[in-house]
């Protein structure tokens, strides 16, 4: 299970952290990601982390600005966000892939909706301009 939180109303130039806690079977986790659904759009990737040795993936969109990190003790990942543009204004979703996962895996690290086993419930970032 993993519950997500941090979204908020910041203005453009801005930070906010996010956070995704992840609960039961946090031991067989293999790769922690963010996505975004801004209003109107589909659901696109930000940023993923490798469980096991924390290596990061982002999208071309937020490098440079976002940082995914995560915290096996608590096993909790984050997403530090800052220099926010009011495009970045979307409802926030962490998934988790699990090791031994059979959803299909299209690529080393991945970035499509289909590659990933659990979901939280979002949570929204608005950033005013």
């Amino acid at each position: 299970q993993l519950q997500a939180s941090g979204g908020g109303l910041v203005q453009a130039g801005g930070s906010l952290r996010l956070s995704c806690a992840a609960s039961g079977r946090t031991s067989s986790a293999y790769i922690m990601g963010w996505f975004r659904q801004a209003p109107g759009k589909e659901r696109e990737f930000v940023a993923a982390i490798r469980w096991s040795d924390g290596r990061p993936y982002y999208a071309e969109s937020v490098k440079g600005r976002f940082t995914i990190s995560r915290d096996k003790v608590k096993s909790t990942v984050f997403l530090q966000m800052s220099s926010l543009k009011p495009e970045d204004t979307a409802v926030y979703y962490c998934a988790s892939r699990q090791f031994g996962s059979t959803a299909p895996l299209m690529s080393v690290m991945p970035r499509t909706e289909d590659e990933y086993d659990y979901w939280g419930q979002g949570t929204l970032v608005t950033v005013s301009s």
